[in-house]
């Protein structure tokens, strides 16, 4: 099941992320991420956290379309996001893609990455998208598609990635060892329409830039 969580972030041109939001099973919003819900006439599954940044006429709005909300307090242990993601897994969803989760604060931004290390190691399929970066979180490989000339980086979350390999890029990596902290994987340069990335053991973040048409 395909799980898509909007995010209280930053979003670029919300007409592209209408393609990702169609193909979903469910539809969480965290907290304020249902503003962006709603700006796209988007009606959620749930909206979920302490519901301190969703406007009051979208919070109305979505209580008349009777959409289920869960209402936590304030002073909790867990972010929204957080907690959007820990719904997707009671609900069954393998695939969980996450919207608005990328840029605004920094520690927010790592934050929301962070949540997904404990899906990935349950098994979960985990993608922050938006139109001009993609983050993936692989404990295994990643068959992707891109275009000649998309950057790509490579950070370990966990603290060593055993038997690295990105294969179809401009400086192609075999069998090697990341370490948390010495981040030698930055900005790899696909050299086709695809590329793989994969590993043995450990967990990594890809990020995905993808090159911008001047049409």
């Amino acid at each position: 099941m395909n799980c898509v969580i909007f995010a209280n972030g930053e979003y670029e041109k919300i007409e592209d992320y209408y393609d990702i939001v169609q193909k979903a099973d469910v539809i969480i919003c965290a907290d304020g991420g249902a503003n962006y819900a709603r700006q796209m006439g988007i009606n959620p599954d749930y909206i979920i956290g302490d519901l301190d940044s969703i406007l009051p006429e979208v919070k109305e709005y979505y209580a008349g379309k009777q959409v289920k909300y869960q209402k936590y307090p304030r002073r909790k242990d867990f972010t929204d996001l957080h907690l959007a993601m820990s719904l997707a897994d009671k609900l069954g969803a393998n695939e969980i893609i996450l919207i608005g989760s990328l840029g605004k604060r920094l520690d927010h931004t790592l934050a929301n990455i962070y949540c997904g290390i404990e899906m990935l190691k349950r098994g979960k399929r985990i993608m922050h998208y938006s139109p001009s970066c993609t983050v993936y979180l692989i404990a295994d490989s990643l068959l992707f598609r891109g275009k000649a000339g998309d950057l790509i980086s490579v950070l370990t979350l966990s603290e060593k990635a055993v038997g690295v390999y990105e294969r179809g890029f401009e400086y192609p990596l075999e069998d090697v060892e990341m370490e948390y902290g010495i981040p030698y994987g930055i900005s790899n340069v696909l050299c086709k329409d695809s590329g793989e990335i994969g590993l043995q053991a450990g967990i990594l973040a890809v990020f995905h830039y993808r090159i911008q048409d001047n049409n």
